[in-house]
């Protein structure tokens, strides 16, 4: 493996890691707990995106997915309610020419769901109390693995419930104290950055990391010709030169009175032109083709995330620090992006700005396993159920997007024309 600066992120096993799952986890239900407080009772049942389930579904689903996996699966314990473990057990979204189709689901009573979480909740907290979560050669508990996935797992629905939150009308979301987005600023010059041929290294190894999805795994190795990139995202300017001459325009944009305006978590704001724009992976091709430009391949992305010009790569484009609010919009630091640009700690060694946070980053790469995939026993439907050639590959991280997810071989994806996820995109030129 090409050797890097520093090591990619890693943690002890065992019994030492019990305080920090169990710290871990509690943060992280504290913060799904605070994401539906965030909206009206009279949205609970509502399915704001065709494509995904009602709302009331991932209130059930969260601590459903917990313990189904690590309670009664890993730990071979009871179950609390055959009927809920199953309607909650997996929230694969349906595909597009299914949306909105078949008979409603007849859903339970929201005290009906809290009474099941909080069990599921209590019984989780119980098993991460143990001291014997990490069993060599166990099937689901090697290395603590069900005890990483179903709390990663928590971390990226968080993101993916604001994308339904983001649709819901204005006052059926509760606006939280001192909320104001950061609108000023003006976009940033068009610059682009070569970036010289080296080779890359795609995915890890399990034991180079403390965690990693089967998407993630194993690692190889491969040659990546010169190509140049832009410094920075498309911005909300720059595509709305696209959209002057015929372009289709975002779902986060709306023209009211003949202007446009983002749709924002809690507000229809002046369309802020210095922010980089969120599409569809479709939507950034026709942009790319319309200049005469590309979409980086996941490989172009890695080299200028996290390449530097020896032979080594870096843990984070900024280097091995410590991922935190100076390097860019993430972790939930904000609840809209920021100006390009804005976090200069960020850039890469190239001088590459805000590959990670700001928006994930679309690339032109269909989601496909690595050479030697293995389904992740805990979870192994997680990617291959995805390896149809419907996905693309989105690298980097969205304002919104757990800082614990923040590693250079995490990958996302969504089909191209899904229009709701916090992406973005920067083209490059051979």
């Amino acid at each position: 493996m090409s050797a890097r600066a520093g090591s990619l992120p890693r943690a002890t096993h065992g019994a030492a890691l019990q305080p920090r799952f169990s710290d871990w986890y509690s943060r992280t239900r504290a913060r799904s707990q605070a994401l539906f407080e965030l909206i009206t009772d009279d949205a609970y049942y509502s399915q704001p995106i065709d494509l995904r389930h009602p709302i009331v579904f991932y209130d059930g689903h969260l601590p459903a997915f917990s313990f189904n996996t690590l309670v009664k699966r890993a730990l071979g314990e009871p179950g609390i309610d055959a009927q809920l473990e199953k309607l909650f057990a997996r929230g694969i979204d349906p595909s597009e020419d299914q949306a909105g189709r078949g008979p409603a689901q007849s859903w339970p009573s929201r005290a009906t769901v809290r009474q099941f979480t909080a069990e599921a909740d209590r019984r989780v907290r119980a098993a991460l109390q143990r001291d014997d979560l990490d069993r060599p050669g166990d099937p689901l508990l090697h290395r603590s693995e069900a005890v990483f996935a179903i709390i990663e797992h928590e971390a990226m629905h968080q993101e993916t419930l604001l994308y339904m939150w983001h649709r819901l009308p204005l006052e059926q979301k509760r606006r939280p104290q001192g909320y104001q987005p950061r609108v000023e600023g003006t976009p940033p010059a068009r610059e682009w950055i070569r970036i010289p041929a080296g080779r890359v290294t795609l995915g890890a190894d399990d034991e180079e990391l403390a965690f990693g999805w089967d998407n993630e795994r194993p690692h190889f190795e491969t040659e990546v010709a010169s190509f140049t990139i832009q410094r920075h995202d498309v911005t909300n300017a720059e595509y709305l030169e696209f959209v002057n001459q015929g372009g289709p325009a975002p779902l986060f944009w709306e023209r009211h009175a003949g202007r446009w305006y983002w749709r924002g978590m809690f507000d229809r704001i002046p369309l802020p032109p210095a922010w980089p724009v969120y599409v569809s992976q479709a939507e950034a091709t026709a942009y790319a083709e319309w200049r005469g430009w590309r979409l980086p391949t996941e490989a172009e992305f890695q080299r200028a995330a996290y390449g530097t010009a020896g032979q080594g790569e870096r843990t984070y484009p900024w280097g091995e620090d410590s991922p935190s609010r100076e390097h860019g919009v993430f972790d939930f630091s904000s609840w809209d992006p920021e100006p390009a640009g804005s976090h200069p700690a960020g850039r890469s060694a190239w001088g590459v700005d805000d590959l990670v946070g700001n928006g994930w980053e679309w690339t032109s790469t269909v989601f496909a396993p690595f050479p030697g995939f293995r389904p992740l026993p805990s979870y192994p439907e997680y990617s291959a159920d995805f390896f149809d050639g419907e996905h693309m590959v989105m690298k980097g991280a969205s304002p919104a997007t757990a800082r614990e997810l923040i590693r250079p071989t995490f990958r996302n994806w969504f089909r191209p024309r899904y229009p709701y996820v916090y992406a973005t995109f920067r083209c490059v030129r051979p």
